[in-house]
Parts: structure tokens; sequence; C-alpha cells
């Protein structure tokens, strides 16, 4: 959510800063600020609110230096105040901002207010610049200060830090958090996501986990998280849009199902620690509100629907508190029961769905205590009108069927599963398992999506059907939905998504050799009753294709196709099982010859009832 971005150059930097957060504004934001070195002193202007009031202050207020930070803060800590906005500044000699969640902040804040120290804010923020003016009294020097000060550090972190001592070189670090420096020609650069620095660089370096960086206007060192002077790849990044710009793929829907790594990597960073769900992710109010939190209803629509509704299995399993997950269209229509203690969670891409919108406001009016949004628009009215906001971090997805927020919507909902469970008797251990599992999810979703070879074969037999079933049990039901919406929107065949034991109660009439059977299969508890439900399709000849665990037992046959996925933690096979379905659908629809990233009749944000 944050933004950092930092320069250090020949010239003025104010206007390269302002620019810089200016383009970062899509990351959502409360409040704003900037530190430049000015002469002798560290020059700073905040303000809450937009960047454009940042903008009309240092235009009243000049701010003058070729040094300087700046941040845009979506609060977590502390409610949003100039008090609280970064750059934090201790002694007026050092200047942070800061990304992430600083676990073990009160510890610390403890011990360096023993030491002498005062804090402004409530943030987790200023323990870090107080800890660096404090290593830096005893060092002397500000790289080996901010070295020492963030291996005592404990959660996600990417800062960027000054010093009117040492006014010739920024010192960032990153763990948990993304920061790229930007390279340029008597001038380099700092920031957390590349795109605030296109006008200025095209040359950026991606710094890895641990990574501690000095740059100059000349130089830029860097070290490993085994103090090791290490050399970073440099990267041409060309300009361009990348969101609105398909690139090497047929389709906006290609490029976003491929683009799914990434984006998990970028929803997970700054949220998980090494064993924990850094909870303060979800805002500063989020303990509070999940520690009252006695049950959770979900509302939302179509893709997002079936998000919801995986993440009622993982709710009532980890935390063992009721979770029931609704049409929103339906909700605001129906006279609801409020169960005590509810938290009231919207999920919606665009933030603006009208029937999510209107929900979010009933229950409001009827008494839900909380509500929290999981959205990929920081902007939108939805996050602006519920207490807690979740961002997606999927970037634009123009293609109107939903495939990376719909991934990354699910890993979002794990995290609060998670953080529930943790207050409902889940142990740590498991919570350390599953956030372990988090780490290594982007690559089960890569190594799924090296299947597309063997899913474009599969989509043939699709091209001439009118029909086709999705079976799951568990949470792999509603992913059985997930990928029938997939295919009925894009290609127009009609698909079901049902659970696989209720195909005696009325599907199987419709099994026949013309009528393809797709069925996901992870090794779980289920599976046996799966492999159950299966064999009456194949008794009444039906065609299966079955998207399984490499342990599931699963053997080809003349009637059942058999593609093995990677084995992954059974938390995680929702989103990992669900890729090549979305690969599936793609494939149907090109082959069909249909308007894949726009299909008929609909719209990529529902704005209206």
């Amino acid at each position: 959510m944050c933004g950092i971005v930092g320069a250090v150059a020949d010239r003025e930097v104010a206007g390269i800063l302002l620019a810089g957060l200016q383009r970062l504004e899509y990351r959502g934001y409360d409040s704003a600020g900037i530190a430049v070195l000015s002469g002798n002193r560290v020059d700073v202007r905040k303000t809450v609110g937009k960047v454009k009031e940042l903008c009309d202050n240092v235009g009243l207020m000049p701010v003058c230096g070729r040094l300087g930070i700046a941040h845009t803060r979506w609060a977590t800590h502390g409610a949003p105040s100039e008090l609280n906005a970064h750059p934090h500044v201790s002694n007026g000699r050092i200047a942070l901002a800061h990304n992430g969640i600083i676990e073990n902040f009160e510890a610390l804040r403890e011990e360096l207010i023993a030491a002498g120290y005062s804090f402004a804010s409530e943030t987790d923020s200023e323990v870090i610049a107080h800890l660096v003016d404090y290593y830096f009294q005893e060092l002397g020097d500000l790289l080996e200060a901010v070295r020492t000060s963030v291996k005592r550090l404990e959660g996600a972190y990417a800062i960027g830090v000054v010093s009117k001592d040492d006014p010739n070189r920024i010192i960032a670090a990153r763990m948990g958090s993304p920061l790229v420096v930007g390279k340029g020609i008597g001038e380099n650069f700092i920031a957390s996501d590349a795109l605030a620095l296109r006008p200025v660089t095209d040359r950026f370096i991606y710094l890895e986990e641990g990574d501690l960086v000095e740059i100059t206007r000349t130089s830029v060192a860097i070290w490993n998280i085994a103090d090791e002077s290490v050399i970073r790849a440099t990267v041409r990044v060309e300009a361009g849009h990348e969101d609105v710009d398909r690139g090497n793929y047929r389709h906006f829907m290609q490029k976003e199902i491929f683009q799914q790594p990434q984006v998990l990597v970028d929803t997970l960073e700054g949220r998980i620690g090494r064993t924990r769900v850094l909870e303060q992710a979800f805002g500063a109010r989020a303990p509070e509100i999940l520690d009252d939190t006695r049950s959770v209803t979900i509302a939302a629509c179509g893709t997002s629907y079936y998000a919801g509704l995986v993440a009622k299995y993982w709710i009532e399993e980890l935390a063992g508190i009721p979770c029931r997950v609704e049409i929103a269209s339906e909700f605001r229509y129906r006279n609801v029961a409020v169960i005590p203690g509810s938290l009231f969670v919207t999920l919606t891409q665009s933030g603006e769905t009208a029937d999510t919108l209107a929900a979010l406001r009933v229950a409001k009016e009827i008494g839900y205590e909380h509500t929290l949004t999981i959205c990929n628009v920081a902007t939108s009215t939805t996050v602006r009108e519920s207490e807690l906001a979740l961002m997606l971090q999927a970037g634009t997805e123009v293609g109107v069927a939903s495939t990376k927020a719909f991934t990354a919507m699910l890993a979002d909902l794990l995290l609060l599963a998670l953080l529930l469970g943790r207050r409902h008797g889940m142990t740590a251990k498991q919570e350390a398992e599953a956030v372990a599992a988090l780490h290594g999810v982007s690559d089960a979703v890569d190594q799924a999506l090296a299947l597309d070879g063997r899913v474009l074969k599969l989509a043939e037999r699709f091209v001439d059907k009118h029909h086709a079933l999705f079976l799951g049990r568990g949470p792999m039901f509603p992913v059985a939905m997930e990928g029938a919406l997939k295919l009925k929107e894009i290609s127009y065949i009609h698909a079901e998504g049902y659970p696989a034991g209720e195909l005696k109660h009325g599907p199987l009439a419709l099994v026949d050799e013309d009528m393809p059977v797709v069925a996901v299969a992870p090794n779980d508890d289920l599976l046996e009753k799966l492999q159950s439900n299966l064999q009456e399709v194949r008794a009444r000849g039906g065609q299966l294709i079955v998207f399984a665990d490499p342990e599931s037992g699963f053997r080809e046959g003349k009637d059942i196709t058999v593609i093995t996925l990677p084995k992954v933690h059974r938390l995680l096979t929702p989103i990992v099982y669900v890729v090549p379905l979305q690969l599936l659908a793609y494939h149907v629809a090109v082959l069909k010859g249909t308007d894949v990233d726009q299909p008929r009749n609909l719209a990529k944000s529902v704005t209206v009832e």
C-alpha cells in the first residue's frame, strides 16, 4: 500500500520525489510527506490526504536540496495524521521512510524510551528512525547504523534513510517489502515500485530479500543478508504502461493468467513474515477488530463470490467460527439476522460493484459491528466506506473474465483466515506451516502454468460441445464453479460447477459421451469420496478430465485423461488448481473465435444493479 521514493542528484530533487509519489497513488494511501536535506538541516513537509495537497504545501513553502526521500502512507499503526505521516525524523538529523510492519516495535520502543528518546507518533516506523539515530551516535557512520538497526527488526520492511550529518548518500534496505534502485547519470534513486521512477530512468536493480544498499550521485553499492558485497543485475525496462499493453501475449486474459505468480508475490509481500501473518497489514484497527470477531459474513458477486465460498472452508476450519457467504444482490433485499460480533467482508475487484457496495451499506445499517473490504482499487468507494481494507496488488485487470484478481483474492482471504485462526485455537506451528507454504505458492502456480501445452490439446475436445460439467469436493467445489464460470463467460459453452457428491441427485442424468466432465482432485480427506463419484461418470460413458495431485492414484485410460499438478499444502490447492481451469477456458474461447477479453453482454465493472 505505502510508497517510497528517494533521490540523490546533481539537481533539485523535490519535483522528482513529488512526481514519484503521484505515480504511486494507485497503491492507496491516506497521508504523504517529503524530507529534503537543505543546507545543514532536514526540511520536512507532511499532509493528510492526497499528494496534491502535499504539492500545494511545497509550492507555498518550497523545499530545496539535492538529496531526499518521500512517502505515501496507508495507516497501520496509528490513525492518519501529520504526526503519523512519514518521513519520520529523529533528533533533527535522521529522516526515514518505511513500508511494512515491524512486529517487535513495542519492545524496541520501550528500550529507546529508556535511552532517552521521545516519540511523536503512534507508528512502528518511528522506532526505526530512533534506532538508526541511536546507532549512528554510537558508530558514527550511517551505513553501519542502518546495517546494525535492521538486524534487530522483526517483520517486513523497505526503508530509505538520510542524515544531515552524512549528506551525500541514501541508505536503503528491504526484507519482505519491495524496493528497487533506479540508475541515472549523475543521479540515482530508490522506490517501492519502478513505476515511480519511469520519468527519470529506465534502468533498475530489483533488490533481493535482506539487501542493504548505499546510493550516491555516482555509485550504487549493495550487500546481501550475510553482509557480503554483491552485484545485482541492472534491468532495462522499456517505457510504457505494462498493464494496458498486451506485450507478447495474444490477449489480455492470457497475459493476466501468466502474471499470477508475480501477482501472488506482490500480494503477499509485506503481509507475511517468516512464520506469521502480519496483521497490521489489514489496517491500524485490525488487531482490535479481529479480536472482536466471532463470526464472518462475506458478500460478493460472480468470481468474487466463489472466492468467498473457498474462504468459508478456510475460516470455519482454521478459526472454528461461523462464516456465511452471500450473493450481494440477494443479501441487500432480504431480512438478515445479524450474529453478534460479526465482521462483514466485501470482495470486489473494482470496489464499485453496485450490489456489493449496496450490501456494505445495508450491513452497516442493520448492525454489523465491523467492515472489511478486499479490493483491487485503492481509491474505490468500497475502500473509502469500509473500516479495514486489504488491497489485492493485482495491478490493472483488463480482461472482463477475472483471473489474477481471483487468485490474489484467495491469498488475501487465506491471510484473514489465519489471523482469525490465531485467535481461536490454531497453533503457532499450524500458522508457520501455512505461511511457509504461502512463501512457495508463486512457484507452484508457475509449475501449473507450465501445463499450458497439455491444456491446449484438451481444449480441442470442447470446441464442438454445448455443455460441460465441473466437479469438486470441499473447497474445490467453489473452484469447480469458478472453472465453469470461466468457460461460459468467454466461450459461451453452457457449463455448471457441482459438488461431486450431488451427481446422483440430478446431474448424472446429463452425463453421456458428448458431455466433458472436468474434476479437480487434490490429495485430501475427500479424495476417496471423489474417486467413487467419478466412477459413476465412467459407468455412464462420460469422458473424464481430472486435474490431480501426483499421489491421487488416478490413472489414464480410454475414458479418462489425467493432468498432474504440483504437490502443494492442502490450504493452497484452490489457488493452484484454478489455474489450469483458467487456461482451459482461454484456449477453448480462442479455438471457437470468441472475443476473449470483451465477451458479449458482459462488463468489467458492474456499477448498475
